[in-house]
């Protein structure tokens, strides 16, 4: 693969689009600037990767050696200032969308976007909980960025609602890749919580966060937000995020780490497929 597409890893940003598209298909509407919110997030979350992966280039020559910049497919310059162009094709993607609906709300979201993913990757990352709150609320974001793309008040409530779950979700999710990357996040003097506290306790944290979500899912059945056939498939979600909270208690050791964090985001996608669904059934 062309090592600039792979530093964006675009199965990640692609999944980042999904709550765009989600909410277009709750919404059952389809539009420009909902064309342009798609855009939007991608190249955000693009930005958000590759700005990560310069900033992480000594922890990737540990953990992950293979990547575009450790490897040295891709200079660290060059990755600095694709990270910037990439961030200027979303920031322009987020003027046309306001420009469009004369509704600045979403030029907003992107902008604060741009200003967290940045101090996320340079900073945050390395504060213990902070950094994982960072990510959670961004992933969060995106569902909201969708609803105010579309400015439907009950739209809003919803993506509002959506973006609490992917919020609480993707923060132990990423509570339990830090638990995995303990390794080299301390060689190269990172302060993650499980670096700072031990892996028990970030394990727990994990745990009661996943616990949260799984009780709030039929919340939305019982809204009327998604029909019944929301139940039926959020179900198989809700099985495989309690199995990976099984496995992260049983045990911290990285290879389970690295499975739970895998069960919870196609735990996740299988979430996202039951919002889907759930508007029309």
């Amino acid at each position: 693969m062309n090592p600039y597409i792979e530093i964006l890893r675009p199965g990640n940003a692609l999944m980042g689009a999904i709550s765009i598209i989600l909410i277009a298909i709750i919404d059952k509407t389809i539009s420009i600037p909902i064309i342009l919110a798609m855009l939007a997030v991608f190249f955000e979350t693009a930005a958000g990767n590759v700005i990560n992966d310069y900033f992480d280039y000594n922890i990737d020559l540990i953990n992950k050696p293979k990547r575009p910049i450790p490897s040295g497919r891709i200079s660290l310059e060059n990755g600095k200032r694709y990270a910037y162009l990439l961030f200027a094709a979303g920031t322009v993607c987020g003027f046309l969308i306001s420009y469009l609906t004369s509704n600045w709300i979403p030029f907003i979201i992107v902008l604060i976007a741009d200003v967290v993913l940045y101090l996320y990757a340079y900073k945050l990352k390395a504060t213990p909980l902070i950094g994982n709150l960072a990510v959670g609320f961004m992933t969060g974001f995106g569902f909201v960025f969708g609803g105010f793309t579309i400015n439907n008040p009950s739209i809003v409530m919803t993506s509002i609602f959506l973006g609490f779950f992917a919020f609480v979700m993707t923060t132990a999710r990423e509570i339990i890749k830090d638990i995995e990357d303990v390794e080299g996040d301390k060689k190269d003097g990172a302060r993650t919580l499980p670096i700072m506290i031990g892996k028990r306790k970030p394990a727990i944290l994990a745990t009661a966060l996943i616990i949260i979500d799984c009780a709030l899912c039929p919340l939305l059945y019982l809204y009327h937000i998604f029909g019944v056939l929301y139940l039926a498939v959020i179900a198989v979600a809700v099985i495989i995020f309690i199995y990976s909270a099984i496995l992260i208690m049983k045990s911290q050791e990285e290879p389970v780490a690295h499975k739970s964090s895998k069960l919870l985001k196609i735990g996740m996608l299988i979430a996202f497929l039951s919002f889907a669904l759930g508007s029309f059934f």
